[in-house]
C-alpha cells in the first residue's frame, strides 16, 4: 500500500477490557490470612499463599457467593459445574510460579452490561467473568525518596525492589468483555456503571487502594470492515494487530490511556507502518503508552488442571443466593414513587450509600425537600471538598436534624446550607450548637415587619422604580431586610410582606 493510500484509510478502533476486581471478602480465597491490607508487609501470610510445598488450597465460599451475585447481575450463564486451573508464570509477586485461575469453565459466562454514554444507551457483551488469586504487589525503591509510583514513574529509577506478599491469595474476579467498544468514553462510562452494579452488590469496596485494575485490548480495522449493527467479524479481528495496556488504575487513566494509543495507532498505520502486537505500560503523569514486551499468547501460560480443587458444583446456589435492587431499578423506582426527575434520581442512585441515605430522609420529610438536601445542597457540598458520602457516613442523624430544622421552619433554607451545612462539614460542629452560636433561629413577624417598614423607608428610589412597574426592585428590598434580620427571616415571606405594604 502507497503511503498516499495508507494515509487516507478510515479506521475504526476496537477496544476490549479485562477489569480485574478485588472481592470484599474478610480473608483470601485459598486459606485462612486476612485480606485486611493495612498491616505490616508480609504478615498477613501462610503456607498456602507463599506457595510453599505441600501446603493445598481451601475455597473461599464467600468468594463464590460473591461470583454468582455478580453473574446475576450481568444476566450471565452461570453453568452447573466449574473447574480450575493452573496458569504458569514467572513473576517475583506470584511466589508459587502458577497463579490458581479459571480457563475453559468459568464461572460466568456470554452476560452483558448497559449502560449510557452521551446520552444513549449502550450494551456491551461479557464474555466470560472467572474467579482466580491476586498476586503480591511490588514496589520499586529508590534511596532517599522511598517506593515510587509505578504508575508514574519508570523503575529505572529505582535502587531496588521490595515485595509484599499480603496481597497475594486476595480474590479477583476478572471481567472480559467482548471487544464491542469503539470509543475510549464509552470505557469510561462502562467501567463507572460496572463498579456502581458492584457496590450495589456489597462485593466491592471502591475505597481500597488497587481494587479494581483494568488491561484494555485495542486494535484498529478498516471502517468498512464494521458491520451495520456495529459488530466486526471474528477473522477481522484475528488478522488485527492489537496492543495491551496493562494495569491501569482508574475510570480517567483508561479513556486517557486508551485515548492515546488509538492516536498512536492511527499515526502508524497512516505512515505506512505496522503495528507490534505488544504489551504496553500507561504512565498517568504524561499520559502516554511505553512498550513493554511482546504480548503473550495462550499457548505461553500451559495451562493445567489445579488438581488440588474438585470441580466446583454451584447449580443449587444459583438459587438460594438474592441480589440486590441494582442502581437502574432503583433509580426507576425513585422517579415512580417519589415523583422525582430523572436527573435528580440519578444523582441519588450514584452509590448505595446516597440512595440509602435518601431513602431514610424521605421517610421522615417531604420526598421533594429529602431530595434537595441530599442530591443538590448535601452532594454539592461534598463534592466541592472531594469528599465522598461514605466520609460523613457516621454523622447522618445530624444531617436528618438538620432537615429537620428546615422542614420545621425554624431556620431559613438559606442559613441552613450557607452557614450550619458548611460549618458542620468543615469545623464538625452539631446543627443546633452552630444554630445557637451564630443566633441563626428565625426571625420573629413583628422583628420581620419591623425590618420591612425600616427597608422602605430607608430606600425611596427602590420603592419609586417598583410603583413604577420594575418589578426587579423588590428583589433590592428583600435583600435589605435580609440583611437587617441577618439572614434569618424567609425570603418569601419578605417579598410578600414588602408587596403587601407597597400596595396599601
Amino acid at each position: 500500500m502507497t503511503a498516499q493510500a495508507a494515509e487516507s484509510r478510515e479506521l475504526a478502533t476496537v477496544i476490549g477490557l479485562e477489569v480485574h476486581v478485588q472481592l470484599e471478602t474478610e480473608t483470601k480465597i485459598f486459606c485462612g490470612c486476612s485480606t485486611d491490607g493495612g498491616e505490616e508487609p508480609n504478615t498477613n501470610t501462610c503456607p498456602v499463599c507463599l506457595g510453599l510445598p505441600g501446603a493445598l488450597p481451601v475455597l473461599n465460599e464467600a468468594a463464590v457467593e460473591s461470583a454468582v451475585k455478580i453473574g446475576k447481575a450481568i444476566d450471565a450463564s452461570i453453568p452447573e459445574e466449574t473447574t480450575f486451573h493452573r496458569k504458569n508464570y514467572y513473576y517475583p509477586d506470584l511466589p508459587k510460579n502458577f497463579q490458581i485461575t479459571q480457563y475453559d469453565s468459568p464461572i460466568c459466562q456470554d452476560g452483558e452490561l448497559e449502560f449510557a454514554h452521551e446520552g444513549d444507551s449502550r450494551t456491551v457483551g461479557i464474555r466470560r467473568a472467572h474467579l482466580e488469586e491476586d498476586p503480591g504487589s511490588i514496589k520499586h525503591v529508590r534511596e532517599g525518596t522511598g517506593p515510587l509510583d509505578s504508575r508514574t514513574t519508570g523503575i529505572d529509577r529505582a535502587d531496588y525492589t521490595l515485595i509484599d506478599y499480603n496481597r497475594a491469595g486476595t480474590p479477583l474476579m476478572e471481567i472480559v468483555t467482548r471487544p464491542d467498544f469503539r470509543d475510549p468514553g464509552e470505557v469510561r462510562a462502562f467501567l463507572e456503571k460496572l463498579e456502581e452494579v458492584l457496590e450495589y452488590l456489597g462485593v466491592f469496596d471502591a475505597t481500597r487502594d488497587g481494587s479494581l485494575r483494568i488491561d484494555a485490548n485495542l486494535s484498529l480495522v478498516d471502517a468498512e470492515e464494521v458491520n451495520d449493527d456495529g459488530s466486526i467479524d471474528d477473522d477481522v479481528l484475528d488478522d488485527a494487530n492489537r496492543t495491551e495496556v496493562k494495569n491501569i488504575s482508574s475510570h480517567k487513566g483508561a479513556e486517557t490511556a486508551l485515548a492515546f494509543e488509538a492516536s498512536r495507532q492511527k499515526k502508524l498505520v497512516q505512515s505506512g507502518r505496522e503495528v507490534a502486537q505488544e504489551t504496553r505500560h500507561f504512565n498517568e503523569t504524561h499520559g502516554n503508552t511505553v512498550g513493554m514486551r511482546s504480548k503473550e499468547e495462550e499457548k505461553d501460560y500451559r495451562y493445567f488442571r489445579e488438581a488440588d480443587l474438585p470441580p466446583l458444583r454451584v447449580s443449587h446456589w444459583k438459587e438460594e443466593i438474592d441480589i440486590p435492587e441494582l442502581p437502574d431499578a432503583r433509580r426507576d423506582r425513585f422517579v415512580s414513587e417519589y415523583d422525582l426527575s430523572e436527573e435528580a434520581a440519578s444523582k441519588l442512585t450514584s452509590t448505595k450509600q446516597v440512595a440509602d441515605f435518601f431513602e431514610a430522609v424521605a421517610d421522615r420529610f417531604d420526598a421533594d425537600l429529602a431530595a434537595t438536601w441530599v442530591a443538590d445542597e448535601l452532594l454539592g457540598e461534598l463534592n466541592y471538598r472531594d469528599m465522598l458520602i461514605t466520609d460523613v457516613d457516621d454523622r447522618f442523624e445530624e444531617i436528618e436534624r438538620l432537615v429537620e430544622l428546615v422542614a420545621d421552619d425554624e431556620i431559613t433554607a438559606k442559613n441552613a446550607k450557607e452557614t450550619v451545612l458548611r460549618t458542620m462539614l468543615d469545623e464538625g460542629d452539631a446543627p443546633d450548637e452552630i444554630v445557637d452560636r451564630e443566633g441563626l433561629g428565625k426571625t420573629s413577624g413583628d422583628e420581620v415587619q419591623q425590618a420591612v417598614a425600616a427597608a422602605i423607608e430607608e430606600n425611596p428610589d427602590a420603592v419609586a422604580d417598583y410603583e413604577d412597574g420594575d418589578d426587579g426592585a423588590i428583589n433590592f428590598l428583600v435583600g435589605q431586610v435580609m440583611g437587617k434580620t441577618g439572614g434569618s427571616a424567609d425570603p418569601g415571606d419578605v417579598n410578600q410582606l414588602l408587596r403587601e405594604e407597597l400596595a396599601e
